[in-house]
């Protein structure tokens, strides 16, 4: 029988931010909007009264000007409220919550709390550090940084001076952290001493002085004590503590550098697939007015709700996670291994802080189940409204061990976008029913579909995930890309004046999405995603190896990397070159880069212009046909990568 997981009660969908805004519309238009999915034709069809609507009746502060769009048929080159003047910072600290600000659980090492004074002070006190170091205006601030409340207060503090933030978590290993902060020059970097991960401590400082070496523009490292109380910074070049930073400057009240909508806020990274990551621009207004409007109308977050994700500061959840604080929300943050020490910690963490809204990872969930635990036989959850999933797929069975697992009577939202747009395309709906399998909905204002070969939208058949129209929340462009070439061929190059973004998708008869996984060459283990070039630059400078090629499998309801390897002639693949390549790979990019397999084989397939071919390896590793083998040099070579025995087992 066709029936839902779980279906919202009556009082809970009147209860709901979406009706509530829904009404508010209907009243302020004189419209009829009867359901979800009239609202959401509203907010296409009429996209910029939709947007300055929702600016509007969630309150945010900042003047958005007369100019509502401009260039609006154009995909790159609109521009949303090009007259508009704000601050991200000032909206994240206008509504701070009574009483905590910010939890902090570094694994079980580690607890403590902020009141909105302290964050108040604390990014006071930053921002005039700050501002002594000569940080003003588009200048970029770096942080390899795990997710505690200082990374936030320093984040906050640089886009309150209108700087520009970029963070990745200090797991990564130096050359992945040169080859993104390398590009954009920051004039100050901050790190911790060490982070936690699995009940160890692991040092940061060593690897901080190699990365330093290759970032010339910084003129202050700014150290926050983690692990040690008073770490030894000698080592580190132009390091100073975090207190040490912050002692010459009092607390007082924020002030705000107010900037247009589309002043760049945060810089991201592509997976780095054909070279070094690109470096993606988001903006401060588009950014701002699209995680409120999914924390909001798609979360249902309110005043005094506690949310959390579980992320790390490498990952786009965690920019979506911090600007919930302009929600009036406390959030609870959260750093190290997810099942340390026991495997429960997180809903302990749920428990003890009454978390409203839980956000994981698909890969969490598959683990969860595998390990046995049933947190609904350990655990009351009783606060918990909504359980985010993203990152990759929540596949059909993960759905239903949710509620039969975890909580049966809560909204599951599985959510998918990206960090090309630090949003979601398609997400959750806090008023309709939960199908097995299904993503409830397209987001407000994001005009979703999926398109066929010939860029016709189709339902109830596999497509690519584009977006017809312009959002607020598309990128501003890459960094060092003057004349947007390569923001071009990132997104519209296929189907003109459409985004299309990379995913394999379908509509289901339910209105729901279906996705598929990606539909380039990108891998994404636990939907965490990798280039392959970041991989290559590390074994490639191994002795033993000519070359490689780097895939991700299907398996077992996610994706794992494959690595396949050419060696010197006359060598093979043992368990010593197989740990010194995972150890290499590890140390120079992160643990989440390593392959679970690493196969050897004579020859890679090139096309004619000499260039490995990713796809047509993986294509032929999945047992599907080659769609284009005459544009290989050497089509044959695709033989050794058919039906291997080793990557048939766990």
């Amino acid at each position: 029988m066709d029936t839902p997981l779980w279906r919202p009660s009556e009082e809970r969908v009147a209860q709901s931010n979406l009706t509530a805004f829904r009404d508010a519309a209907n009243a302020r238009f004189g419209l009829r909007l009867d359901d979800y999915e009239a609202l959401y034709n509203w907010s296409i069809a009429e996209k910029e009264r939709f947007w300055r609507f929702l600016w509007e009746w969630a309150g945010l502060t900042g003047d958005l000007g007369a100019v509502d769009l401009l260039d609006g048929d154009k995909m790159p080159g609109a521009r949303w409220f090009p007259e508009a003047s704000v601050s991200y910072a000032e909206n994240m600290l206008a509504n701070l919550p009574a009483g905590d600000a910010l939890v902090f659980w570094g694994e079980d090492k580690v607890k403590y709390r902020w009141s909105a004074a302290e964050l108040k002070a604390t990014v006071s006190r930053l921002q005039q550090a700050l501002k002594a170091k000569g940080v003003t205006k588009g200048d970029r601030v770096a942080a390899i940084m795990p997710n505690m409340p200082e990374t936030l207060a320093a984040m906050v503090a640089t886009a309150s001076l209108g700087a520009v933030w970029s963070s990745c978590s200090p797991d990564f290993g130096v050359q992945g952290i040169v080859d993104r902060f390398g590009q954009i020059e920051p004039k100050v970097v901050f790190a911790p001493d060490a982070y936690w991960y699995n009940g160890k401590s692991h040092d940061v400082r060593a690897k901080l002085a190699e990365v330093l070496k290759d970032l010339p523009t910084v003129v202050a490292t700014v150290v926050i004590p983690y692990v040690a109380e008073a770490p030894d910074l000698s080592g580190v070049p132009n390091a100073v503590g975090f207190h040490d930073f912050m002692a010459p400057h009092p607390a007082a009240e924020p002030v705000f550098e107010r900037v247009a909508f589309d002043h760049p806020l945060f810089i991201l990274y592509s997976s780095g697939t054909t070279g070094k990551p690109k470096c993606i621009v988001h903006g401060t207004g588009g950014t701002l007015i699209q995680h409120v409007k999914e924390h909001r109308l798609h979360c249902d977050l309110k005043p005094g709700d506690r949310l959390f994700y579980f992320t790390t500061c490498g990952w786009m959840m965690w920019n979506w996670l911090v600007t919930g604080l302009a929600n009036g929300v406390t959030l609870t943050l959260y750093d190290g291994s997810p099942f340390a020490p026991t495997g429960n910690i997180l809903f302990d963490y749920a428990d003890a802080e009454r978390i409203t809204v839980f956000g994981t990872s698909a890969k969490f969930i598959q683990s969860l189940e595998k390990s046995g635990l049933k947190p609904v036989e350990t655990h009351s959850l009783a606060s918990v409204r909504t359980i985010t999933s993203t990152g990759s797929p929540l596949m059909p069975e993960n759905f239903e061990f949710v509620y039969r697992a975890i909580k049966p009577d809560v909204h599951l939202a599985s959510i998918s976008g990206g960090t090309d747009i630090m949003s979601c395309f398609v997400l959750g709906n806090p008023i309709a029913p939960v199908w097995k399998g299904e993503i409830q909905t397209r987001g407000l204002g994001m005009a979703v579909e999926a398109f066929d070969d010939n860029g016709h939208a189709v339902r109830g058949e596999k497509g690519e995930l584009v977006c017809t129209r312009p959002f607020p929340s598309m990128p501003i462009g890459f960094w060092a890309d003057p004349d947007g070439s390569k923001y071009r061929a990132a997104y519209f190059d296929r189907f003109p004046n459409i985004w299309v973004h990379g995913d394999f998708i379908e509509q289901t008869g339910h209105g729901g999405w279906v996705i598929y996984g990606r539909s380039d060459a990108v891998l994404n283990p636990g939907g965490v995603r990798i280039g392959t070039a970041e991989i290559y630059r590390q074994v490639e400078q191994l002795d033993e190896i000519m070359e490689a090629v780097c895939i991700g499998q299907t398996w077992d309801g996610d994706v794992r990397v494959i690595l396949f390897v050419v060696l010197r002639e006359g060598m093979k693949l043992d368990e010593a070159l197989e740990a010194k390549i995972r150890k290499r790979i590890k140390d120079n990019c992160s643990p989440r880069h390593v392959p679970a397999k690493i196969v050897q084989v004579s020859d890679i397939p090139r096309t004619r212009s000499g260039k490995i071919t990713e796809l047509a390896v993986r294509d032929a590793v999945h047992g599907r046909p080659i769609k284009n083998t005459e544009a290989l040099a050497n089509p044959q070579a695709l033989d050794e990568f058919r039906e291997r025995a080793e990557l048939g087992g766990a």
